[in-house]
């Protein structure tokens, strides 16, 4: 990748003055990043906007004179190629509002920081992801490669020769590659629609992983998937504790299907949707009772709490080869592992295409790892995943229900 001519412009509007030096004095440290002003509230900003030109907006919601929703309003509206991040209070007041900024235009947002120790401590929770937000979010502006991508050998048949897989796209497939793959990692076309074993052993179970732009993506998704889906759903959304059940109730607002936020020991039912709850690890278990989701506070992986290849690999590791893995818009290559797990047995991947992502990461990372059956625009993922899991089931005894007696024992 060049290097850029010049830094990211960024303009701070925050009626708080420690807010906005805080802000100013840690984006100084980075080289690639300028501050090129600071504003009280919308309407100051508004009237810097002209000469200030920035390339990036960082906005408070709650504010005098001119608060950040309407102020983002007119952002949207008349300066559209600049990207804005909502800096929110973790409160339920704020993560509503953090939603609706969301749904208005803005990119991303970051959480104010409600129980560090201390300012330092406060400082470098802002830093760590504030950021790589912004470097994500006009990577035309950054020096920074794209996250090194882990690859592992395409499975080969029995005798040796190629995967019955396939290499080659399906015609009919939407398929955008990254225009700044580096040039160390192979872009490999993701595989023909397997019609093989994962078609004809079933789909037990839908994975949806998303991270920046993701709660208006799967807004489209659950706005449009129906009612009588066979399968539970999954979602791995990052986001912190409250906004994740908000999300929950708004995605649950939009859908045929109820969604909630998971609970330790819910069991999995079809037509229904769990999210996993901000700041623990949600994974899927057979027990007595069912198929159940457990909660934990492990270790964070690909520094995410929850994790994407968390989830995943606990339902390939319930389910084999019977998930549907959706791979939606956001930073990293957070569930790009588990995925080639389930690859490498025979399930499903599905990948956000690169036009529609805010950030093509980890839905690039899985289309350049050669594992993704199918890239498609979001407002087209909801009717594929309904095709996928009718067409799973549509060779299967017993269709219409999912129960989870038949886990592991429906003809393949």
């Amino acid at each position: 990748m060049a290097a850029r001519s010049e830094p990211i412009k960024i303009l701070i509007v925050d009626d708080a003055v420690v807010v906005r030096r805080m802000l100013a004095n840690l984006l100084a440290e980075d080289a690639d990043l300028l501050v090129v002003g600071t504003a009280v509230n919308g309407r100051d900003a508004l009237q810097r906007m002209p000469d200030l030109k920035p390339d990036l907006v960082i906005l408070d919601i709650d504010m005098p004179e001119m608060n950040g929703l309407d102020t983002l309003a007119v952002l949207s509206r008349d300066y559209p190629r600049v990207a804005v991040v909502m800096f929110s209070t973790s409160t339920r007041r704020g993560a509503a509002e953090t939603l609706e900024a969301l749904a208005l235009g803005a990119k991303d947002y970051v959480a104010k920081p409600e129980h560090a120790t201390n300012a330092g401590e406060a400082l470098q929770q802002v830093r760590s992801v504030l950021v790589p937000k912004i470097k994500a979010l006009c990577p035309e502006r950054s020096k920074e490669p794209l996250s090194p991508l882990v690859r592992t050998p395409r499975p080969t048949s029995a005798s040796g020769g190629a995967s019955q897989h396939g290499d080659s796209a399906p015609a009919n497939v939407s398929v955008t590659l990254p225009s700044r793959t580096p040039a160390a990692v192979p872009v490999v076309p993701p595989p023909a629609v397997r019609q093989s074993a994962a078609r004809r052993a079933g789909i037990d179970l839908v994975v949806i992983g998303s991270s920046t732009g993701g709660p208006n993506a799967l807004a489209v998704v659950f706005a449009s998937l129906p009612a009588d889906l066979a399968v539970p759903v999954v979602i791995v959304q990052h986001m912190p504790p409250v906004f994740t059940r908000m999300l929950a109730e708004r995605l649950d607002g939009l859908s045929p299907l109820k969604v909630r936020e998971g609970t330790d020991g819910a069991r999995l039912a079809a037509g229904e949707a769990w999210i996993a709850p901000g700041d623990f690890h949600m994974t899927v278990k057979r027990t007595g009772d069912g198929v159940v989701i457990g909660l934990n506070q492990q270790a964070a992986e690909n520094s995410c709490r929850p994790a994407v290849d968390v989830l995943l690999r606990s339902a390939v590791e319930t389910f084999g080869a019977r998930v549907l893995a959706v791979i939606l818009t956001g930073m990293g290559q957070d569930g790009l592992l588990a995925a080639m797990r389930l690859h490498e047995l025979g399930g499903q991947v599905v990948a956000q295409d690169e036009a529609s992502s805010v950030v093509w990461g980890m839905p690039g990372n899985v289309v350049r790892a050669g594992i993704a059956d199918v890239v498609l625009p979001i407002d087209r993922i909801a009717a594929e995943i309904s095709t996928r899991v009718r067409a799973a089931a549509s060779g299967l005894k017993e269709t219409g229900s999912w129960r989870i007696s038949d886990v592991g024992k429906r003809p393949c």
